[in-house]
């Protein structure tokens, strides 16, 4: 199962504390990448946050994993199941 998670610091709470937090998430993402539990790391410009694509078994993986995340308790998710377009089968175009 693929999920986009899209997380925006909230920055009405900055602190020394959040930025180390957000220094240590290359540090996180090494292992989980050479897992291949995240396929996919992206800034979003112009937000305070980013992107990533999570390949996990189970919703609940996808919640250990997030909570696991140093940004777990200084940031909002929003989370977006994805789909394969790829193997969707090809629906002939209506007469």
């Amino acid at each position: 199962m693929k999920f986009l998670v899209v997380w925006k610091l909230e920055i009405s709470t900055l602190s020394g504390e959040m930025m180390a937090a957000v220094m240590r998430m290359p540090d996180v993402a090494r292992p989980l990448e050479e897992s291949g539990k995240v396929i996919g790391r992206y800034h979003i410009v112009g937000y305070h946050g980013g992107a990533w694509i999570f390949n996990v078994e189970s919703n609940e993986e996808l919640e250990v994993l997030l909570a696991q995340l140093p940004i777990y308790n200084v940031s909002h998710f929003d989370v977006y199941p994805l789909a394969d377009m790829s193997s969707f089968p090809v629906v002939p175009p209506a007469d």
